[in-house]
């Protein structure tokens, strides 16, 4: 087997950044009680400015000024350590959050379906990036080794052939031991895992707990090292808190597309889509907002899930001010792709009818489009029925005679002179069961401009033509 560890050194503040509308503005997180406040990590301009991390927020103001704070809150970097598991979950199906701070995924099994690993690599890279996480990234025969290297090292990719050579440059202060074990090792001038390893075994199990030999057996993959397994959940859940308050709907976009693509990355991993879903808009001082998306056929296209919700999010009446924003989905249906002939057109160069038929629902309102189908009436007006979803159903045998492409909301009288009888008439006698009998005779007309119509009149050739469409 072969184990990928995606290191994640700046999980808690990537998470915050994520939220903010200019990451590359000054930010620090800050943890600890309100009488000391201490720099927890630094974004790079913050960095830039003289402040990093472990100074007290009172140092940190006297030294530099025009940099923003944000709490370290240690639920919100699980949830993001969880978002992160269910986006890598759509790769390997041995995904483990064991580290703190990184992803342990064993991808044998998935090269080939991703390609070599370096395809692979960059594929991850690449998703990681567009979340918004700064990542280091490390392939080795086993997840123990992987995560040890991941602290020294990025893009290194060995084999077992090559194991013990690379552990041996790796210092002993990174390589995975508790912290009183690796202050006695520096203290004793060993340096590098080479340096251990060359040591007698005995005089290491007398020196140390019996956990660095255990250690140092996992790092070679000479000792089972059992990995919890993640599992992701039924339901997605996700917010993000503003920081101040905000009145304008425009002004909500930015971390309504950030929670948008959360989802689509949620749902991706678990190959799941959604069809329904809430967006929670926190007030101050009054109840939240829900805005509920019902969608007609389940989604997980990112785009189209923001567009969506945006056009919903616009037609909201909020009461007040908004301090937070979350997204919750729980009816999260197995994902069918959309059937694909083998020359369809290129993506760019159409829009997806159950796209587009989304789109026009959010933006006009869910009464605005709607399907037809065919009504088993010979009556005009009868012969067919609106409905919110347009399925492919048995539909019934049209009437022998043409009809016309083009049916008017009610027949009005024929304008002009008599038209000229191109064939008819079709006589149909129906609805006496309803209270709408009729008796008509249609025909097939050509007005005086060469147009083809479709009109009738009473049964007797009582009384005037009446238009009821036009023929294409």
């Amino acid at each position: 087997m072969r184990w990928a560890c995606i290191l994640l050194p700046h999980l808690a503040l990537d998470g915050v950044l994520r939220g903010c509308a200019d990451p590359a503005a000054p930010r620090v997180l800050v943890r600890g009680p309100a009488q000391r406040r201490v720099l927890h990590a630094v974004n790079p301009a913050a960095a830039a400015l003289g402040l990093k991390a472990g100074l007290s927020l009172v140092t940190a103001q006297a030294l530099a000024a025009g940099f923003e704070s944000s709490s370290h809150d240690p639920a919100d970097e699980a949830r993001w350590h969880a978002l992160l598991a269910a986006w890598a979950y759509r790769f390997s199906s041995q995904v483990s959050l064991q580290y703190a701070q990184a992803l342990i995924v064993e991808v044998e099994g998935s090269l080939g379906l991703f390609g070599p690993w370096p395809q692979f690599e960059a594929r991850l890279r690449n998703g990681l990036q567009a979340l918004g996480f700064r990542h280091r990234i490390v392939l080795a025969p086993n997840p123990v080794a992987a995560r040890a290297l991941a602290n020294a090292h990025d893009g290194l990719a060995i084999d077992a052939g090559q194991l013990r050579a690379a552990l041996g440059q790796l210092p002993v202060q990174r390589a995975g031991f508790g912290a009183e074990a690796a202050t006695a090792f520096e203290r004793m001038g060993l340096r590098t895992l080479k340096q251990l390893y060359a040591l007698p075994r005995d005089s290491i199990a007398r020196r140390f707990p019996p956990q660095v030999l255990q250690h140092l057996d996992a790092l070679l993959g000479e000792r089972a090292f059992p990995l919890q397994p993640y599992q992701p959940p039924d339901v997605f859940e996700a917010r993000i808190e503003l920081g101040y308050e905000v009145e304008s709907s425009q002004a909500l976009l930015f971390p309504l597309r950030r929670l948008a693509s959360d989802l689509a990355a949620f749902l991706a991993g678990r190959d799941g889509s959604v069809q329904r879903f809430t967006l929670q808009l926190e007030h101050e001082d009054c109840a939240a907002t829900a805005v509920t998306i019902g969608l007609l056929a389940a989604e997980r296209d990112p785009a189209l899930l923001f567009d969506i919700a945006r056009n919903r999010l616009e037609q909201a009446q909020l009461p007040a001010a908004v301090r937070a924003m979350g997204l919750y989905a729980d009816q999260l249906p197995a994902f069918v792709p959309g059937h694909r002939e083998l020359f369809d057109p290129r993506p760019q160069q159409n829009t997806p009818w159950e796209q587009l038929r989304e789109r026009l629902r959010a933006r006009l309102g869910e009464q605005a489009v709607h399907g037809l189908r065919v009504h088993a009436d010979h009556r005009p007006e009868q012969a067919w029925r609106s409905e919110a979803v347009a399925e492919k159903k048995t539909v019934p045998v049209a009437p022998p005679a043409a009809r016309p492409g083009w049916l008017l909301p009610a027949a009005v009288p024929w304008p002009g002179a008599a038209p000229q009888l191109l064939s008819g008439p079709e006589r149909i006698e129906s609805g006496w069961w309803d209270g709408a009998d009729m008796r008509r005779d249609y025909y097939r007309v050509s007005s005086r401009f060469g147009q083809h119509a479709w009109v009738w009149r009473e049964v007797g050739g009582e009384g005037g033509f009446m238009l009821q469409g036009w023929f294409a």
